[in-house]
Parts: C-alpha cells; sequence; structure tokens
C-alpha cells in the first residue's frame, strides 16, 4: 500500500527533483515550500510520510517533527539538512523523526528508506484501525436497548469509565456484566492497555490465587518455571473478576492489599511486586449479606463497592426484549448463511411474557436454537423449549383441544417431564397422556 508523501523544502527545484524520483517509485507526491503550508496539506490529505528540510522560512524541521506527530501520529517523517550536526540528529530522532539525512548522503539511501518508512506507516494505520474496531465494538453504544433501567446504568458506568474508581457489577446471570466491564475499560484511559477477565467460580481456592497473582518456580509441584499471574497481565489496564463473591476470606485479604496500595506476593515468593491495575468486580449475590455472615470481609466490600452499578434484569427491561432478539436472529441467521430469517409477532408475544431466569444469556440461547431448527423464513414457534409454551397465547380460547394441550403442557413443565406424575395429576391414564402428547404434537420437556 503506497500513500502520499509530502516534500516541504523552500527550495523548488529540490522538491521538483525529489517528486520525480519518488514518482517513479510508484508513489503519489504532494509539495509544499513553508512548514505552514506543509502542515495545511498534512491536515488536508491521506499524507503517510513527510520528507522535510530542517531550515525552512517559517520554522525549523526537526521542531515541526513534533508538531506532525501530533497531528497524524502513524506519519512518518525524514528530515534532510545541507549542514548536519550531530545535536540535530539525536532531536530529530527525539522528538519522533524516522530518520535524519544530509543532502547529497542521500541519493542511494532516500528509496529503500522511504519504504522502510512506508512500511512502518501502513502497519501502525493498520494498527490503529484495528483499536479503533476494537473500542467501538466493546463502547456503550453498542449496548442494546432503550429502557430507563438500562439507560441510568450505562449513564452511571460512563461517568465512571473516565477515572480509575474500583466498580462493583451487580446483576442476575446473564445480564451483561462483563459487556459493562468491557466498556468500562474501553472508554476509559487504559483503553489501549489490556482487558483481562477471571471468573472466580471457575477455580479451586489454590488454583484462583496461582491465576491471580502467579507463582515461583518451585512454590508447588509442578511449577517448573515462574509463571506470571493476571495481575501482572493486566498491568496499566484492567482486571475484571467477575463472580467475586466466590472468592475465598484467605484470597479475599490478598486481594485487599492490591485495592489498597497495588502490590502484591507471588505465591512460593518472599518480594512484594507493584503493578498499575484497576479493578472492576461483579456478582450475582448479596455481598452485604454475605458480610453479615462472614463469608464476605467487611473491608474488602466497601473497597470494591466505591461505585456500585446494579444491572437490570431482563423482566425489568422488556420494551428492549424485541431489538435484543432481532440483533441475536440476525448474528446467527448471518453465521448459517440465511440473512432472510424473520421473527413472527407470535413468538414476540411470547417473549414478552416469559419470565428470563437467565436474563439476556437465556434469550440469546434461544434465538440460537430458534435459528437452527427453523426451515423457512419465519422462526419455527414450535421450536420452542417447551417452558414456553406455558407463556402461549390461545388462537381460540373456546377450542377444547387448544385448552387441553396449552393444560399438558402445563403440568408437564410443573412435574419437569415425569410422565407418571403429570397422568396421576391430571387424573388420566399413562396410556392417554402418551396418545394426547402425540396427538397434540407437544414437546418433551
Amino acid at each position: 500500500m503506497n500513500g502520499i508523501v509530502l516534500i516541504i523544502d523552500d527550495e523548488k527545484k529540490i522538491c521538483s527533483l525529489l517528486s520525480r524520483i519518488i514518482e517513479l517509485e510508484g508513489f503519489k507526491t504532494l509539495q509544499a515550500n513553508t512548514g505552514k503550508e506543509g502542515i495545511k496539506l498534512l491536515k488536508n490529505n491521506d499524507v503517510s510520510i513527510v520528507i522535510s528540510d530542517v531550515k525552512l522560512p517559517d520554522v525549523n524541521g526537526v521542531a515541526m517533527v513534533k508538531d506532525i506527530k501530533q497531528i497524524k501520529p502513524f506519519v512518518e517523517v525524514i528530515n534532510l539538512t545541507a549542514y548536519g550536526t550531530i545535536a540535530d540528529g539525536v532531536l530529530a530522532i527525539k522528538n519522533g523523526a524516522f530518520d535524519y539525512l544530509v543532502k547529497g548522503d542521500d541519493n542511494d539511501k532516500i528509496i529503500p528508506l522511504l519504504y522502510r518508512a512506508m512500511d512502518k506507516s501502513n502497519l501502525q494505520q493498520r494498527v490503529l484501525e484495528l483499536e479503533n474496531k476494537v473500542n467501538t465494538k466493546h463502547s456503550f453504544a453498542t449496548i442494546i436497548g432503550q429502557s430507563k433501567a438500562l439507560k441510568s446504568a450505562i449513564d452511571l458506568a460512563r461517568k465512571v469509565s473516565v477515572t480509575d474508581t474500583t466498580v462493583l457489577l451487580l446483576g442476575e446471570t446473564g445480564t451483561g456484566k462483563e459487556v459493562f466491564a468491557q466498556s468500562i475499560h474501553y472508554e476509559s484511559p487504559r483503553a489501549l492497555k489490556p482487558f483481562v477477565a477471571l471468573n472466580c467460580s471457575g477455580f479451586s481456592p489454590e488454583l484462583l490465587e496461582s491465576e491471580l497473582f502467579g507463582y515461583k518456580a518451585g512454590a508447588f509441584t509442578g511449577a517448573n518455571k515462574d509463571k506470571k499471574g493476571l495481575l501482572e497481565e493486566a498491568n496499566g489496564g484492567t482486571l475484571f473478576l467477575d463472580e467475586i463473591g466466590e472468592m475465598n476470606l484467605d484470597l479475599q485479604a490478598k486481594l485487599l492489599r492490591v485495592l489498597e496500595n497495588q502490590s502484591f506476593i507471588k505465591v512460593g515468593d518472599t518480594h512484594t511486586q507493584q503493578v498499575n491495575v484497576r479493578i472492576l468486580a461483579a456478582t450475582n449475590k448479596d455481598l452485604k449479606a454475605d458480610v453479615e455472615s462472614g463469608k464476605f470481609r467487611s473491608d474488602l466490600y466497601y473497597r470494591l463497592s466505591v461505585f456500585t452499578i446494579i444491572l437490570p434484569p431482563l423482566r425489568d427491561r422488556k420494551a428492549d426484549i424485541p431489538a435484543l432478539a432481532k440483533y441475536y436472529l440476525n448474528e446467527f441467521s448471518l453465521k448459517i448463511n440465511h440473512p432472510e430469517l424473520k421473527l413472527d409477532d407470535k413468538i414476540l408475544t411470547v417473549f414478552e411474557k416469559y419470565l428470563w431466569k437467565g436474563n439476556i444469556r437465556e434469550l440469546k440461547n434461544v434465538i440460537e436454537r430458534l435459528v437452527i431448527l427453523s426451515d423457512g423464513d419465519l422462526l419455527n414457534f414450535s421450536a420452542l423449549p417447551p417452558e414456553f409454551f406455558e407463556f402461549t397465547p390461545l388462537e381460540n380460547s373456546y377450542n377444547l383441544q387448544q385448552v387441553e394441550k396449552q393444560h399438558i403442557q402445563k403440568v408437564l413443565i410443573h412435574t419437569k417431564g415425569n410422565k407418571a406424575e403429570t397422568s396421576r395429576l391430571l387424573a388420566i391414564g399413562l396410556t392417554t397422556l402418551y396418545r394426547k402428547i402425540e396427538e397434540y404434537g407437544i414437546n418433551e420437556v
């Protein structure tokens, strides 16, 4: 990818000569005779490289490197001078110049140097594009929903994101606590540093400690070499501790030390290490109740809950269900190359009545199931899991078969699919129940 090369030199002949040489290599060029003119062209064009004389009528070319880098950080600058000095060369590189050449020595060097500078500029632009994509993907703008409860949580998260304050995210399983944590990180000054997530419920106490703090070689059987913990991996960035309520009391004391003075000790070590990490934590437990019962340290709770955000369950933001359902429908239908799939109103009616104990995660899973099991352009209503039929509106409430079918479904859900118990509660024979299940096409629980 050959970008534009901007040549800034007050000698027009040198500008023209350099421009011809460089254009023969396939690059596009722009020419300026003053620093002010060059900066204007830089701002208005997709410039990748600037070749600038050191002595310009209105500015020093070495000093101008800083201005160029501030305007477009990925642009590489090559300084040219008729009278080179070591001090100028050192200052140019310090200011961010790619290289510093003396005129007369540059004939054989300029083209290879130009290619290397272009490679570096292109790489930096690709990295910047990827970073912008990641930041956009995890921004608050991507969180779906317009309900008052959700907007309130987003407003709080947005305000705290620009600080280094510890945040405690509270909410039921599946309400999007990690999504919020990522958005807080990627809209914070730490966005270009690591975001590291750890689920505290996924490890034994011993394994959790070594995952979090790392260990020294020989700390235990199998520890053959030093291992970095996630605290070190997150240095400069954010560590998200999900299900913090599952952490045992001993480990809670060690985490408290991190929050108080940003220091920790590896397993098997005696030396303290310093880190610069922001802690975000989340739980679906009632930590206040755990503090009162002695299961969670009160001092750690108060350090974690400096800023608390409560995420609403899906049943409290049912107005957001259609938008969420359509988003996941689009995601999964594209995966199976069937983008024409649509949700019908009947399914959305059931979704809005359903209790969603698993919240957004459950909704996502249900949509994936429907997409997989649907054949036509409309999602297959009958492919819904059995527990949804309790909320199915009757097409004809006077139709005895419809009423009977739905009642059998409800009892099957109540007995968790136990047909003997279902037949007892319905006061019908087991054979009759099996016949009706087949006749009505009732989904097995």
